[in-house]
Protein backbone atom coordinates (compact mmCIF):
# COMPACT_ATOMS: atom_id res chain seq x y z
CA UNK A 1 0.00 0.00 0.00
CA UNK A 2 1.29 3.81 -1.09
CA UNK A 3 1.28 5.72 2.01
CA UNK A 4 0.82 9.43 0.87
CA UNK A 5 3.01 11.84 2.33
CA UNK A 6 3.45 12.27 6.09
CA UNK A 7 3.91 15.76 6.75
CA UNK A 8 0.79 17.43 6.49
CA UNK A 9 -0.21 20.15 8.49
CA UNK A 10 -3.57 20.63 10.39
CA UNK A 11 -6.77 21.40 8.43
CA UNK A 12 -8.99 22.58 11.12
CA UNK A 13 -11.93 25.00 11.38
CA UNK A 14 -11.73 28.25 13.71
CA UNK A 15 -12.96 27.28 17.08
CA UNK A 16 -16.67 28.11 17.74
CA UNK A 17 -16.13 30.34 21.10
CA UNK A 18 -13.62 32.08 23.55
CA UNK A 19 -15.01 29.18 25.75
CA UNK A 20 -13.99 26.34 23.47
CA UNK A 21 -10.83 28.28 23.27
CA UNK A 22 -9.99 28.22 26.95
CA UNK A 23 -11.08 24.88 27.52
CA UNK A 24 -8.79 23.59 25.13
CA UNK A 25 -6.13 25.38 26.43
CA UNK A 26 -6.53 24.76 29.95
CA UNK A 27 -6.55 21.08 29.59
CA UNK A 28 -3.88 20.72 27.37
CA UNK A 29 -1.88 23.18 30.00
CA UNK A 30 -3.00 21.08 32.91
CA UNK A 31 -2.04 18.04 31.53
CA UNK A 32 1.61 18.96 30.67
CA UNK A 33 1.87 20.52 34.05
CA UNK A 34 0.64 17.65 35.40
CA UNK A 35 2.66 15.18 33.89
CA UNK A 36 5.98 17.28 34.13
CA UNK A 37 9.05 15.73 32.70
CA UNK A 38 7.39 13.28 31.64
CA UNK A 39 8.50 12.02 27.46
CA UNK A 40 6.58 9.22 26.39
CA UNK A 41 3.08 11.22 25.56
CA UNK A 42 1.78 13.81 23.77
CA UNK A 43 -1.77 15.88 24.69
CA UNK A 44 -2.64 18.55 21.38
CA UNK A 45 -5.83 19.69 20.45
CA UNK A 46 -8.21 21.07 17.59
CA UNK A 47 -5.22 19.18 15.33
CA UNK A 48 -6.48 17.22 12.49
CA UNK A 49 -5.73 13.39 12.84
CA UNK A 50 -4.96 11.91 9.35
CA UNK A 51 -5.54 7.95 9.41
CA UNK A 52 -6.72 7.32 5.63
CA UNK A 53 -4.17 6.18 3.57
CA UNK A 54 -6.40 6.73 0.98
CA UNK A 55 -8.06 9.71 2.10
CA UNK A 56 -6.05 12.37 3.82
CA UNK A 57 -9.00 13.88 5.49
CA UNK A 58 -12.85 12.63 5.63
CA UNK A 59 -15.40 15.18 4.65
CA UNK A 60 -17.24 14.17 7.95
CA UNK A 61 -14.57 14.45 10.13
CA UNK A 62 -11.67 17.35 11.50
CA UNK A 63 -9.37 16.63 14.56
CA UNK A 64 -10.85 15.95 18.10
CA UNK A 65 -10.55 18.94 20.47
CA UNK A 66 -8.28 17.33 22.95
CA UNK A 67 -6.74 14.04 22.66
CA UNK A 68 -3.90 12.34 24.39
CA UNK A 69 -1.57 9.54 23.10
CA UNK A 70 0.48 7.37 25.22
CA UNK A 71 3.49 5.85 24.73
CA UNK A 72 4.51 7.97 22.14
CA UNK A 73 7.58 10.71 21.68
CA UNK A 74 6.90 13.81 23.29
CA UNK A 75 7.37 16.64 20.61
CA UNK A 76 5.84 19.32 18.56
CA UNK A 77 4.11 18.52 15.72
CA UNK A 78 1.96 19.50 12.79
CA UNK A 79 -0.73 17.29 12.92
CA UNK A 80 -1.54 13.66 14.30
CA UNK A 81 -0.65 11.28 10.94
CA UNK A 82 -1.32 7.45 12.56
CA UNK A 83 1.00 5.77 9.96
CA UNK A 84 4.07 8.01 10.51
CA UNK A 85 3.44 7.58 14.19
CA UNK A 86 3.61 3.74 14.53
CA UNK A 87 -0.17 3.55 14.13
CA UNK A 88 -1.12 4.92 16.96
CA UNK A 89 -4.24 6.51 17.79
CA UNK A 90 -5.75 8.42 20.74
CA UNK A 91 -5.88 6.94 24.16
CA UNK A 92 -8.02 9.89 25.29
CA UNK A 93 -10.53 12.05 23.50
CA UNK A 94 -12.30 15.03 24.34
CA UNK A 95 -14.79 16.66 22.23
CA UNK A 96 -16.69 20.56 23.29
CA UNK A 97 -20.25 20.33 22.44
CA UNK A 98 -21.38 23.09 19.97
CA UNK A 99 -25.15 24.04 18.66
CA UNK A 100 -23.09 23.10 15.56
CA UNK A 101 -21.28 19.97 16.22
CA UNK A 102 -23.18 18.18 19.04
CA UNK A 103 -25.06 15.67 16.54
CA UNK A 104 -21.51 14.76 15.60
CA UNK A 105 -19.91 14.78 18.47
CA UNK A 106 -22.40 12.10 19.92
CA UNK A 107 -22.74 10.26 16.32
CA UNK A 108 -20.40 10.23 13.90
CA UNK A 109 -17.61 10.79 15.67
CA UNK A 110 -18.37 8.83 18.37
CA UNK A 111 -18.54 5.83 16.07
CA UNK A 112 -15.31 6.84 14.12
CA UNK A 113 -13.62 6.74 18.34
CA UNK A 114 -15.25 3.78 18.43
CA UNK A 115 -14.86 1.67 15.31
CA UNK A 116 -11.52 2.87 13.52
CA UNK A 117 -9.48 4.30 16.63
CA UNK A 118 -10.53 1.89 19.01
CA UNK A 119 -10.05 5.07 21.35
CA UNK A 120 -10.43 3.53 25.10
CA UNK A 121 -11.66 7.05 26.67
CA UNK A 122 -14.36 9.47 25.02
CA UNK A 123 -16.03 11.68 27.02
CA UNK A 124 -17.41 15.16 25.54
CA UNK A 125 -18.20 18.60 27.60
CA UNK A 126 -20.70 21.41 26.53
CA UNK A 127 -19.20 24.88 27.91
CA UNK A 128 -22.59 26.78 28.09
CA UNK A 129 -24.85 23.75 28.97
CA UNK A 130 -21.99 21.77 30.95
CA UNK A 131 -23.60 18.62 29.47
CA UNK A 132 -20.81 16.15 30.29
CA UNK A 133 -20.59 12.29 29.32
CA UNK A 134 -17.62 9.66 29.01
CA UNK A 135 -17.64 6.09 27.92
CA UNK A 136 -14.61 3.44 28.40
CA UNK A 137 -14.36 1.16 25.35
CA UNK A 138 -15.57 -2.10 26.53
CA UNK A 139 -15.20 -5.26 24.04
CA UNK A 140 -15.32 -2.97 21.12
CA UNK A 141 -18.11 -0.78 22.38
CA UNK A 142 -18.53 2.16 24.12
CA UNK A 143 -20.79 2.04 27.44
CA UNK A 144 -20.94 4.82 30.00
CA UNK A 145 -18.50 5.54 32.58
CA UNK A 146 -20.02 5.81 35.71
CA UNK A 147 -20.24 9.33 37.52
CA UNK A 148 -19.20 9.96 41.12
CA UNK A 149 -20.75 11.46 43.79
CA UNK A 150 -18.80 14.65 42.79
CA UNK A 151 -20.02 14.35 39.30
CA UNK A 152 -16.70 13.12 38.43
CA UNK A 153 -15.70 10.34 36.02
CA UNK A 154 -12.65 7.92 35.76
CA UNK A 155 -10.04 7.53 32.81
CA UNK A 156 -8.26 5.08 33.59
CA UNK A 157 -6.36 5.79 30.78
CA UNK A 158 -5.25 9.04 32.28
CA UNK A 159 -5.45 8.21 36.01
CA UNK A 160 -7.57 10.63 37.14
CA UNK A 161 -10.82 11.86 37.29
CA UNK A 162 -12.79 14.75 34.56
CA UNK A 163 -15.34 16.42 36.58
CA UNK A 164 -16.92 20.27 35.93
CA UNK A 165 -15.94 23.11 38.30
CA UNK A 166 -16.81 26.64 38.29
CA UNK A 167 -18.11 25.94 34.56
CA UNK A 168 -14.86 24.29 33.07
CA UNK A 169 -13.72 20.51 32.54
CA UNK A 170 -10.90 19.83 35.04
CA UNK A 171 -8.65 16.88 36.05
CA UNK A 172 -8.81 15.49 39.92
CA UNK A 173 -6.48 13.31 41.33
CA UNK A 174 -7.46 9.47 42.84
CA UNK A 175 -7.21 11.70 46.20
CA UNK A 176 -9.92 14.29 45.29
CA UNK A 177 -7.50 16.97 44.64
CA UNK A 178 -7.91 19.51 41.96
CA UNK A 179 -4.73 19.54 39.32
CA UNK A 180 -4.06 22.97 39.53
CA UNK A 181 -3.45 25.77 36.88
CA UNK A 182 0.34 27.18 37.52
CA UNK A 183 -1.27 30.29 38.36
CA UNK A 184 -3.71 28.31 41.14
CA UNK A 185 -0.55 26.31 42.39
CA UNK A 186 1.51 30.06 43.00
CA UNK A 187 -1.51 31.20 44.96
CA UNK A 188 -1.97 28.65 46.89
CA UNK A 189 1.97 28.87 47.52
CA UNK A 190 1.11 32.73 48.51
CA UNK A 191 -1.35 32.04 50.32
CA UNK A 192 0.33 28.97 52.50
CA UNK A 193 3.82 31.55 52.53
CA UNK A 194 1.11 34.15 54.00
CA UNK A 195 -0.64 31.65 56.46
CA UNK A 196 3.22 30.66 57.91
CA UNK A 197 3.94 34.62 57.89
CA UNK A 198 1.17 35.28 60.06
CA UNK A 199 1.63 32.24 62.41
CA UNK A 200 5.18 33.00 62.80
CA UNK A 201 3.97 36.72 63.46
CA UNK A 202 1.38 35.89 66.12
CA UNK A 203 4.38 33.62 67.80
CA UNK A 204 6.70 35.91 67.83
CA UNK A 205 3.70 38.74 69.64
CA UNK A 206 3.23 35.78 72.07
CA UNK A 207 6.66 35.21 73.24
CA UNK A 208 7.20 38.82 73.23
CA UNK A 209 3.65 39.18 75.71
CA UNK A 210 5.58 36.92 77.95
CA UNK A 211 8.46 38.28 78.20
CA UNK A 212 7.02 41.70 79.64
CA UNK A 213 4.91 39.95 81.64
CA UNK A 214 7.96 37.99 83.16
CA UNK A 215 9.44 41.36 83.43
CA UNK A 216 6.97 42.70 85.00
CA UNK A 217 6.38 39.94 87.46
CA UNK A 218 10.30 40.37 88.19
CA UNK A 219 9.77 44.53 89.07
CA UNK A 220 7.26 42.94 91.38
CA UNK A 221 8.98 40.76 93.10
CA UNK A 222 11.92 43.24 93.39
CA UNK A 223 9.83 45.80 94.92
CA UNK A 224 8.93 43.55 97.37
CA UNK A 225 12.66 42.77 98.21
CA UNK A 226 12.76 39.89 96.37
CA UNK A 227 15.39 38.71 93.80
CA UNK A 228 13.88 37.07 90.80
CA UNK A 229 17.20 35.50 89.88
CA UNK A 230 17.12 33.25 92.86
CA UNK A 231 13.55 31.62 92.55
Amino acid sequence: MIFPPGDLYSDEPPLETDLHRDQIDLLIRLLKQFWGDRQDCYASGNLTIYYSPHQRKSEDFRGPDFFVVLGTEKRPRKSWVVWEEGGKYPNVIVELLSESTAKTDRGLKKQIYQDIFRTPNYFWFDPDSLEFEGFQLMNGTYQPIPMTEQGWRWSEQLGLYLGVQNQQLRFFTTAGELVPTAEEQAETERQRAEAEHQRAEAEHQRAEAERLRNQELAAKLRELGVDPDTL
